[in-house]
């Protein structure tokens, strides 16, 4: 189906982030669509998204893979589980703290509790 939107003869009546749109289609009756403007982003306000969705990542994948093999390890060798335990604790801390700093918040913040989150959750498997 063809559509052709025209913009509304009243827009300069409405906001600029939101405007009405007339779709048109064959046979149908006219119908009022509201859509949002984009507003441009700043390219740095991009770049902290884009490298604290890559922090993100690379942290958090250890963080995980550490405390759910420690589980694993604390069977048999209780010492050693613990250890990698604790080190997927310090991993998610750094990764949550990482994060905040990227975006030049306080590293200090209850969010870090979700970098030990996974040390949490496999912590009582080990204990």
């Amino acid at each position: 189906m063809n559509t052709r939107e025209y913009a509304d003869p009243r827009e300069t009546e409405q906001p600029k982030e939101q405007r009405e749109v007339v779709a048109e289609q064959p046979g149908s009756p006219k119908r009022r669509v509201r859509r949002r403007t984009p507003r441009p982003m700043n390219i740095e306000t991009v770049q902290r998204w884009v490298a604290s969705a890559i922090l993100f990542h690379v942290g958090s994948v250890p963080a995980i893979t550490l405390a759910v093999y420690s589980i694993g390890i604390a069977d048999h060798d209780f010492g050693r589980g613990v250890g990698l335990w604790l080190m997927s604790a310090v991993i998610g801390l750094l990764t949550a703290a990482g994060i905040r700093a990227i975006f030049r918040r306080n590293p200090l913040s209850w969010w870090l509790l979700l970098g030990i989150l996974p040390t949490a959750v496999t912590g009582f498997y080990i204990f």
